[in-house]
């Protein structure tokens, strides 16, 4: 069996870590073993995060929605079940958009709403 010299592949799978570890604190950054953990941590927290993202936005639009319904006079869960009966199909961001943005046009909708929805 002839012999490996492996030396490369190391160097080459710790540069990487290192790389990923760029502008982590200390020896965070400088550090194989440490930063691999790091690197670690952070790749599996970004994953999580990625899901987590999605959750979060959908808390702030429903929070911003319910505060702009009721100014309206109706709380969030009412006007989105007006929303539903009266057919209209405008999804959570687009509403939250409208009702930062222009209050006039979410009020003409939650309107819409309450006429056709009951």
């Amino acid at each position: 069996m002839t012999r490996v010299k492996r030396g490369n592949v190391a160097r080459k799978r710790r540069k990487k870590v290192l790389k990923l570890a760029k502008g982590f604190r200390g020896s965070h950054s400088s550090l194989f073993r440490t930063a691999n953990q790091q690197v670690m941590k952070a790749l599996r927290n970004a994953y999580r995060d990625r899901r987590k993202r999605k959750r979060d936005f959908r808390r702030l639009w429903i929070t911003r929605i319910n505060a702009a319904a009721r100014l309206h006079g109706l709380s969030y869960s009412q006007l989105i079940g007006q929303l539903k009966k009266a057919n209209i199909l405008i999804n959570r961001k687009m509403l939250a958009q409208l009702a930062v943005i222009d209050p006039a046009s979410f009020g003409k909708v939650v309107e819409l709403a309450a006429q056709s929805g009951g």
